[in-house]
């Protein structure tokens, strides 16, 4: 069977494809994270679970969400990727995502929740630094968490 052909935008992604160690808060981390081309490039997946020598922020306690999996494509019509992500408490969410002049952002609209990430890249690409905002409103944002991407390898 012939595989579908990765629409162009695609490579904006590439930049994130490898294995990275995800340090979450300030007291957590490493958690490793791989993110690599699925169906010859047409989507982009990500995987996260802690492993030996992990640990979380104390305060997410019995509500860490690992594993993880997220799998990113793009809308041609709407000029625009689509993020699905999934983790190990049956939580099931839809973000848009960019990733444009450094700097990858993720964000969802739902009643009563709504998210938003925005990272930086640095260190050449293999460093990402940023952090998760929540608002009941849409409008009064607050701090959720920090989060430090380093890559220790390219896929």
């Amino acid at each position: 069977m012939r595989q579908p052909t990765p629409h162009s935008a695609l490579r904006q992604l590439d930049v994130l494809v490898g294995e990275w160690d995800m340090w979450v808060g300030h007291d957590g981390g490493p958690v490793r994270t791989e993110i690599a081309w699925l169906e010859g490039g047409v989507f982009l997946v990500q995987r996260a679970d802690v492993g030996p020598g992990s640990a979380l922020p104390a305060e997410w306690g019995a509500h860490a969400p690992f594993p993880t999996a997220t799998v990113t494509g793009y809308d041609e019509t709407a000029g625009d990727f689509t993020t699905l992500y999934a983790d190990g408490r049956g939580v099931a969410r839809t973000y848009r995502t960019s990733l444009s002049d450094g700097v990858w952002k993720q964000w969802r609209a739902a009643p009563d929740f709504h998210q938003r990430f925005t990272g930086t890249f640095s260190d050449g690409g293999n460093t990402i630094t940023g952090g998760w905002e929540q608002s009941r409103d849409g409008e009064l944002w607050t701090p959720d968490f920090d989060v430090t991407y380093t890559r220790v390898g390219k896929s």
